[in-house]
């Protein structure tokens, strides 16, 4: 029975793996894409092909890496849970992630102010958001495929023993009506 429940765990976890990479691939290419479709606003008048470009943009972003996003996470917060992976260059990959979903965000503020009148978005913006999620994105598959040892006990040696997050941020308390 144990051995049963063990190879369920296995494929599970496999399974797991697979959403996670297939929607970090969809996730990561749309952030990539977005700037370009960005940047395509900034000659287009009013008119049919500047909605043709707003619906492309929209669904990219709102039908795609939105939910690509979601499922990535989702699927990686699982896979915490199944694998047990508690180590300090996991905490790195979780704030260069955090830094994903911030510009991730970014491009959805972007995406709602740049098809009103008269905006646009220019050539510094294309390259600077564009390298950001280059950037970005090899960061962590790189802290993900390395592994690197970080010694936490060199810098925050507090922050990654039992309790070191309340130690680290004080007590809180949660106000009860």
């Amino acid at each position: 029975m144990v051995e049963l429940a063990t190879g369920r765990a296995i494929h599970m976890t496999t399974l797991f793996k697979f959403i996670h990479l297939a929607a970090i691939a969809i996730w990561s290419s749309g952030l990539i894409i977005m700037p370009f479709l960005f940047w395509q606003r900034r000659n287009i008048e009013p008119g049919p092909e500047l909605e043709r470009l707003h619906r492309l943009t929209r669904f990219v972003f709102v039908g795609m890496t939105s939910p690509a996003a979601f499922i990535a996470i989702g699927s990686g917060t699982a896979l915490i849970f199944l694998q047990t992976t508690f180590l300090e260059w996991f905490s790195l990959k979780m704030a260069l992630v955090s830094l994903m979903v911030m510009l991730h965000v970014v491009a959805g503020l972007v995406l709602a102010h740049l098809f009103e009148p008269g905006k646009s978005f220019r050539r510094f913006s294309y390259v600077a958001l564009t390298s950001s999620y280059l950037v970005l994105i090899t960061a962590i598959i790189w802290v993900v495929l390395a592994k690197p040892h970080i010694d936490s006990s060199q810098f925050a040696t507090e922050l990654f023993a039992p309790g070191g997050l309340r130690q680290f941020l004080g007590e809180t308390r949660i106000p009860i009506p």
